[in-house]
């Protein structure tokens, strides 16, 4: 074994969501899913992180972590249209002080899956009015943190929030259409502009420039069966619109996913300064035909498992952590510093839970090796918390969560990954 260590002021880290642990998100689209029962449990309190902030923020730093990820909740910011609540704005101020306070990097989200409940009963984010409010809100943030922040992630995920809530109808509005996919994403790719503009524009980032991106979920994608020549297609395919359309969009200004369509979209270019990558694994794609009213054909996206899957999580996902050197690898291409802004995993054994991060590290590891400009690692999770459909049933946290009492215990993970981030290296096979 040899020991690798981590460039100097490398990020360590783990990060959250504001309603998947705050608690009494009253005012946003998914508590009024929730309370119409189109999910299994209600967030309800969730970790009550909300109130609890401090002392979540010193487990993380008793563990050793320089930095941590959250968002902000926009329902809190603007309840209702252009009503400010300036105590949730202090709210926020406040949980950026404690984490400079405890020397943690603030990494912040301003758009994690959830939307002001106004907004959507105006179409949300099929109406184009969405762009201006998001950057009026973006504007409002801005001012309140100022230059107190670096790292800004505008949205969470864009075509798992798209496909999630667009296509498989599992979050609000519950749609499953493609033309309200298509829309919803030139809207997401304008408001990311709208938002790097008016972050890199706000009076109060003048001293310290933002660096501004998204956190784009990107899978390495197989064809499911190797000797299927529709399989390799669609898998290329989706590739592109899961994984490449979007960024080359904020770089190239230039959305094309062929077959379906090429946008030119001039405002959105050049607006990443970083690439925050949120990676879960491989997934195995099978071609099909498309559902009836679908133009063309489909790629399953159903978890399958070819012979050389050896390992799965307890969500049944596919564990390969030489995919994440991979993906590090290629999309390192870009130039631009990457920020591995989530991964982790569920598993009901917790040393499996620290297998699956410690080989995930390396494999980063190997990719900073080969070239990657990897400046920080954040873990999913700090804490167990409301995994959306999911309910409270999957636990991601390396710190546990006692729901009924919110005792918070960390885990043997939690103090493994601690001593990783503590040392700023961790050992490779010679090999």
């Amino acid at each position: 074994m040899t020991e690798f260590s981590f460039p100097k002021n490398f990020l360590w880290g783990a990060a959250t969501s504001a309603h998947q642990v705050e608690g009494n998100n009253v005012h946003s689209d998914w508590w009024a899913w929730e309370q119409a029962g189109r999910v299994q449990e209600r967030s309800g309190l969730a970790c009550d992180h909300y109130r609890r902030y401090k002392e979540d923020f010193d487990l993380a730093v008793s563990l050793g972590h320089n930095a941590h990820r959250f968002s902000i909740e926009w329902a809190r910011i603007e309840p209702a249209e252009g009503a400010w609540n300036d105590e949730a704005l202090t709210h926020y101020v406040d949980v950026v002080r404690a984490l400079r306070e405890r020397h943690l990097e603030p990494i912040v989200t301003l758009h994690h899956f959830t939307t002001p409940q106004w907004l959507v009963e105006q179409g949300g984010w099929l109406n184009p009015k969405i762009v201006h409010c998001f950057a009026r809100y973006v504007e409002r943030v801005a001012a309140a943190l100022g230059d107190s922040v670096r790292y800004w992630i505008t949205i969470n995920e864009p075509l798992v929030y798209i496909r999630m809530h667009f296509i498989d109808g599992l979050g609000p509005p519950g749609l499953k259409n493609l033309k309200d996919a298509l829309q919803v994403t030139r809207h997401l790719i304008y408001a990311h502009a709208a938002g790097y503009y008016a972050l890199h524009g706000a009076p109060s980032m003048r001293h310290a420039p933002p660096r501004v991106s998204i956190a784009q979920h990107l899978p390495e994608f197989w064809p499911c069966r190797r000797w299927w020549p529709m399989d390799h297609w669609i898998t290329s395919l989706t590739d592109q619109i899961f994984n490449h359309a979007f960024v080359d969009a904020l770089r190239d200004g230039r959305w094309t996913v062929p077959g379906v369509a090429t946008w030119e979209l001039p405002e959105a270019r050049q607006t990443l300064d970083f690439l925050g990558v949120n990676f879960y694994g491989r997934q195995f794609i099978r071609w099909k035909p498309m559902p009836q009213g679908w133009p063309g054909s489909s790629c399953d996206l159903a978890h399958h498992y070819p012979r050389e899957v050896k390992e799965r999580t307890s969500l049944g996902w596919d564990v390969h952590p030489p995919s994440f050197t991979h993906a590090l690898s290629r999309w390192g291409h870009l130039g631009l510093p990457i920020l591995v802004t989530e991964n982790g995993t569920y598993m009901t054994d917790d040393a499996r839970r620290w297998s699956y991060i410690r080989r995930h590290i390396q494999a980063m590891a190997q990719a900073i090796r080969r070239g990657a400009p990897v400046i920080g690692y954040c873990c999913w999770s700090l804490l167990d918390n409301f995994e959306w459909a999911q309910g409270y049933g999957p636990r991601f946290g390396i710190v546990n969560v006692d729901y009924a009492t919110q005792r918070r215990t960390v885990r043997e993970s939690g103090h493994r990954y601690a001593d990783v981030c503590r040392r700023n290296a961790i050992e490779l096979n010679s090999a």
